[in-house]
């Protein structure tokens, strides 16, 4: 298995959940900075699409495996937005807290009319050994929800303060770290990888 592996990423937030989750399994995660890795491009229209060319951005620049993770809002009655334009839903400029604000007002703004808003998280992860591996390792998760007009909660990032999760009666906004890394889309990811990983290392 896998053991050491560079974080195809510069979202400080994403990267300390990837540590978090993948501590657990004996992975030792290494940011991409530190290499002095800019940000790949995300040309695509598909999350799988774009973590394939975030983790082979990556993998060749150090020569390491990589891990990306590509991940999203999508609401249905949005025809799936912001999807993977989430990042960037109301536009690139600022920084990334400015950024979340404005494209949170900016999703508030679509659904204030909406009965529907219904909502999931979707995660996808790619694991390449090589640069031109030709076969990745992808696995995925979704964590389901609705959209709440009204911010709640100050932890997490991008969208959670807006993600209502109706079993619990919180946003992820509202989670503590511990149990936002045992439900969401991203923490399923890395179950359905770490299978998968199991199952190359048995039949190795």
């Amino acid at each position: 298995m896998t053991r050491r592996v560079v974080i195809a990423s510069n979202n400080a937030a994403k990267i300390k959940e990837l540590k978090a989750l993948l501590e657990p399994l004996g992975m030792e995660a290494l940011e991409q900075s530190i290499f002095s890795i800019s940000e790949a491009e995300e040309p695509y229209s598909t999350f799988v699409e774009n973590a394939l060319a975030k983790a082979r951005h990556a993998c060749e620049a150090t020569g390491l495996p990589a891990l990306a993770d590509d991940s999203g809002l999508c609401v249905p009655a949005l025809a799936g937005a912001p999807g993977v334009n989430s990042a960037y839903y109301a536009g690139r400029d600022g920084d990334r807290a400015t950024r979340d604000a404005r494209n949170n007002a900016e999703l508030v703004n679509a659904l204030r009319d909406l009965k529907d808003r219904s909502a999931y998280y979707y995660c996808v992860l790619v694991l390449v050994q090589t640069a031109d591996d030709p076969c990745p390792i992808i696995a995925d998760g979704t964590w389901h929800g609705e959209i709440v007009l009204d911010p709640r909660g100050a932890r997490g990032f991008g969208y959670d303060p807006h993600f209502l999760l109706p079993f619990r009666g919180l946003t992820a906004g509202e989670l503590f770290p511990e149990e936002k890394n045992r439900v969401s889309h991203r923490a399923k990811a890395i179950v359905a990888l770490e299978a998968k990983l199991t199952a190359l290392q048995a039949h190795a």
